[in-house]
């Protein structure tokens, strides 16, 4: 049985995937065909066939691309906070920021082809993980009452989707950045020492 093993992208490889990365989230994927992507990026479809295989695989590869370097970002900006109440308004801010660049026709894009919207659910439900833990951790610190944890995560992971699929923000009429500010607000203050029963 032999293995195969993936090669990484050349430099030229890896500047095109940015560059559609740019272009995906201005204007989003599904009506752009492969000639229209080899047009706008100034090269062949054979370039891009050297990427992924097909259309649908490559905005698989991109979209994954663009949620695996926005979790690199935000785990970043986490990493530097002093406590779980400062990893929360790190990690919903930084979300805010790394979504605010999404056009509403790549979100739409993205939730309206399942294998991307598998991706996004993927990464709903690992920031509900994180907020959980977020809130564990703080319990123990004392920065948070002591709260159910796991329900309270499963509540904003809820939310997170919420506001990533565009549900939110056209039902209330806000940003993305406005919404993950609320959510901070939200959970924060009702996290509080001294709030609730």
């Amino acid at each position: 049985m032999t293995r195969t093993t993936r090669r990484a992208p050349t430099a030229r490889q890896a500047a095109l995937l940015d560059e559609l990365l740019r272009l995906f989230l201005a204007e989003g994927f599904a009506e752009a065909t492969l000639d229209d992507f080899a047009a706008r990026l100034h090269c062949s479809k054979s370039t891009l066939y050297a990427l992924a295989p097909s259309k649908e695989q490559l905005a698989v590869k991109v979209v994954g691309q663009f949620f695996r370097v926005a979790t690199e970002r935000v785990e970043s900006r986490v990493a530097g906070a002093a406590d779980a109440r400062g990893r929360i308004a790190a990690y919903l801010a930084g979300a805010a920021d790394e979504l605010g660049v999404a056009s509403p026709r790549f979100v739409a894009d993205v939730a309206d082809f399942p294998p991307t919207a598998a991706i996004y659910e993927r990464n709903a439900a690992a920031a509900a993980a994180r907020i959980r833990a977020f809130i564990t951790e703080g319990v123990a610190e004392g920065v948070f009452r002591d709260v159910h944890a796991r329900l309270v995560g499963e509540m904003a992971g809820w939310l997170i989707e919420g506001i990533q699929t565009g549900v939110l923000a056209e039902r209330a009429a806000v940003s993305d950045s406005e919404a993950f500010a609320a959510l901070a607000d939200l959970l924060l203050g009702g996290l509080a020492p001294g709030t609730g029963r």
